[in-house]
Order: structure tokens, then sequence, then C-alpha cells
């Protein structure tokens, strides 16, 4: 029954990974990872429409045993900031539970300096529960297709909320 099919989701893709799809459910707290073709067979079957599509774009740096990512994120076909968006991942570990104080402490370094510049803006720090997803300790590319979908709905309540404060 139609009424059973999720309303929206978040698709994702990451360039490590071209040749897949990340659908995440968070009504239902799914992950479902497909063939990059799946987004023309949806296109086709106008099964799904695309309300919104966000463009991360940015650099990545090694940092010693850190890995950095660090991209401004706009509507697709527009330059609109709607976000800055930093990725840490420590590399030697991919238990995340074994990483935690390591990425903790970075973190505390991180906004210590943040703090010091007056910069506009806040910096949240989001870290998902992968578990109620279904995802193991042992750190994948699910892992950050979820953790991008929690950004991306972040980032569109924030746009949503800013807009109807302006209405």
């Amino acid at each position: 029954m139609a009424a059973e099919f999720p309303r929206d989701f978040l698709g994702v893709s990451v360039p490590e990974q071209p040749n897949k799809y990340y659908f995440i459910i968070r009504g239902q707290r799914i992950v479902l990872e497909a063939d990059s073709s799946i987004q023309t067979i949806m296109e086709k079957l106008q099964s799904y429409k695309t309300r919104i599509a966000l463009n991360f774009d940015g650099f990545q740096y090694q940092l010693g045993d850190f890995q950095l990512r660090v991209g401004k994120v706009s509507p697709t076909h527009s330059e609109n900031l709607r976000g800055i968006v930093m990725e840490v991942e420590y590399l030697p570990i991919s238990s995340m539970e074994k990483a935690r104080q390591i990425m903790g402490e970075f973190l505390e370094i991180w906004q210590e300096a943040v703090s010091k510049r007056s910069l506009p803006g806040q910096f949240m720090h989001i870290e998902p529960n992968f578990a109620e997803y279904g995802l193991a300790d042992h750190y994948t590319s699910q892992h950050t297709a979820v953790q991008y979908a929690i950004v991306m709905a972040q980032l569109i309540a924030t746009v949503q909320a800013v807009q109807s404060v302006r209405n």
C-alpha cells in the first residue's frame, strides 16, 4: 500500500565510491546501498521527486593520522552558501568506540581555536547514533552516508526555520 512507503528520504553519493548511491530513510532508520544507476531508474519511473539537492564541495587534507575534509554546502546549481562542513577521520582506527577519546580531544582543540576568533555562525558537533541504523562499530561508507544525511537534514531544517521567520 502506498501509505506504507516512506514519504521522504535522503540520498547521498560520495566521491570515494562513485558507483554507489545511498538512501537514508530516517523515519525507519534504514540505510540502503544501491548502484548509482538507481537515480536514473527512479527519475524515469517518477516514483520520487527531488525537492532539495545540496552539493558538498571542498578539500581534503591529511594531517598526520587525521584526514580532514572541509567544504561548503550549497544548493545544486547555485552558489548560495548554506553551511560549511568539516569531517574528521582518524585513519589508524576504524572502530568508532576506540577512536572516540582521541576524536573528542581533537574536537576540543578545534573548538578552542575557533572560539578565539570572532566568526559568524556556530560550530555544531553532530555524532549520529549509528546503532539506530543497524550499523556496527566498524566504520564503513554507510556510516559516512548517514552522517551526511543528518548534516543535510540539519541544514534543511535551519534554512526552513530562517525562511519561516522572514515570512
